[in-house]
């Protein structure tokens, strides 16, 4: 045997190595472009069920919204009218309401009569809806003057 043979078979050797090597990583590649075809189609078949049930489930949302909406500008309504007739109430019992208190309170202090006798100090002030002796009011305010 020649060099020139000896090397041609090497090359023979190394060239069937290199194609099994080939042969396997494409039979690989075949068998994972499979898998990959057979995940996608179950992707696919359980994609179609998910998308219509995620689909109803939106159309319920929207309808609940719908009811809320309206259960919200009803609420409004009531809202307005509550404050309507607060309104009304008021302007028509509060101002007879008032004159009739302070006429109660005027007819009280006549037929209860203010006792001349009684020294200034020792009356009563009224202040923020509670009586304070006099004599208190001297030592919140030291010079005797009323804010």
């Amino acid at each position: 045997m020649s060099g020139g043979e000896v090397a041609g078979i090497l090359v023979a050797v190394f060239w069937a190595i290199l194609v099994s090597f080939l042969a396997v990583a494409l039979a690989r590649l075949a068998q994972t472009l499979r898998a990959t075809t057979k995940l996608v189609a179950d992707v696919t078949d359980q994609a179609v069920p998910l998308l219509a049930d995620a689909s109803s489930a939106v159309r319920s949302a929207q309808t609940q919204i719908d009811r809320v909406d309206a259960i919200a500008s009803d609420v409004q309504e009531v809202t307005s009218n509550a404050s309507a007739l607060s309104t009304t109430v008021a302007s028509t019992f509060g101002g007879p309401l008032v004159k009739v208190a302070a006429f109660g309170y005027g007819v009280r202090r006549a037929l209860g009569g203010r006792k001349d006798d009684v020294p200034a100090k020792a009356r009563r002030t009224v202040i923020v809806g509670r009586t304070v002796p006099a004599s208190r009011w001297g030592k919140r305010n030291p010079r005797g003057k009323r804010d």
